[in-house]
């Protein structure tokens, strides 16, 4: 249920939006998705202000919630030495206590974690998803293939962020339309001052140190991206990157049975769809060029997938397909 929207989140009064996630009342829209926020750290109310800047606050008397995260801290002596945060939902607690001055990382993780286990009504790919003159680029990867440093890049060059994490796809749609869930991109140790040295135009969050994956800092989407976030993409070419320091860059073809073997292994829910989820990544992968891309250099990588991209999209206005 879309809910009513009532002005973007970073517009908004900081005092009131506290107030509101004091009680449970602070809503906001990304994607498809209603996102609803009970937290008592002001901190964290500022941050989440900044870094969905652009998203939309809802009137919560009137919007149904898709995710409802709870971020407090415990009582008893965790409540002043060493503070932590807990996460609960529904009344579960999935995770750990994470120290208090990390529920920004904890709120990104428990989102996702929803996301992946709830949201079924999509086949959900693990891919960054990028989108350029109206065609997406999908690129699936395993942690460490700077897969989210190259699609954090590719943002900041003026490709549309679909999502750096989920490839959202409504398995019985005859056109496979990605869905957009344009959020702040986390990036890890090196990568962060990777991507702040690349451009000027890049906004970083604060780094959260020793995280259970490092340090970590959250880049904002940009503002057409999270403006745009009710526009699908066309899905138009995969591609399979792979960041090894001073490696030559390399562009090689796949074959579709690597290909969906891949993909579907790259799937949070592809075994939960069954027969609809096997059609569906088959025929992706039937519509969808595939490439693996070794690189070591961000500029030469992105120069190299800007011209596969533009023989792709004019590919498929001149109804060739697979061309590229």
């Amino acid at each position: 249920m879309p809910g009513s929207a009532t002005a973007l989140i970073g517009e908004c009064d900081t005092r009131q939006l506290t107030g509101l996630a004091r009680h449970g009342h602070l809503c906001l829209r990304c994607g498809p998705f209603n996102i609803r926020l009970h937290s008592d750290q002001p901190d964290m109310v500022q941050l989440l202000q900044r870094l969905y800047h652009h998203q939309q606050q809802l009137d919560s008397r009137q919007s149904l919630s898709d995710f409802s995260i709870s971020l407090q801290r415990p009582w008893g002596l965790r409540r002043w030495w060493r503070p932590q945060v807990m996460m609960r939902t529904d009344a579960q607690t999935p995770f750990e206590p994470f120290p208090l001055n990390h529920a920004f990382p904890l709120f990104e993780w428990s989102l996702n974690w929803l996301i992946a286990t709830q949201a079924h009504q999509f086949l959900m790919l693990h891919s960054a998803v990028v989108e350029k003159d109206g065609v997406a680029l999908i690129m699936p990867a395993l942690p460490g293939s700077g897969k989210s440093t190259l699609c954090a890049a590719l943002m900041l060059r003026g490709w549309r962020l679909i999502s750096d994490e989920f490839g959202l796809i409504r398995p019985n749609d005859p056109e496979l339309l990605l869905h957009p869930l344009p959020r702040p991109i986390p990036l890890k140790n090196t990568s962060i001052e990777v991507i702040r040295s690349f451009s000027d135009k890049a906004v970083l969050g604060p780094i959260f140190p020793k995280t259970r994956k490092g340090d970590v800092a959250h880049l904002m989407a940009d503002r057409d991206s999270q403006l745009r976030g009710n526009e699908t993409a066309v899905p138009g070419w995969f591609l399979f990157p792979k960041y090894q320091q001073g490696a030559e860059l390399a562009l090689e073809p796949l074959a579709r049975g690597w290909t969906f073997l891949k993909v579907s292994g790259n799937s949070f829910n592809y075994k939960l769809q069954g027969a609809r989820g096997f059609r569906a990544v088959a025929e992706l992968v039937k519509r969808c060029p595939a490439f693996s891309l070794g690189y070591s250099d961000l500029d030469q990588a992105i120069q190299q997938i800007e011209a596969v991209h533009t023989q792709i999209v004019a590919g498929r206005r001149a109804g060739t397909g697979r061309q590229a």
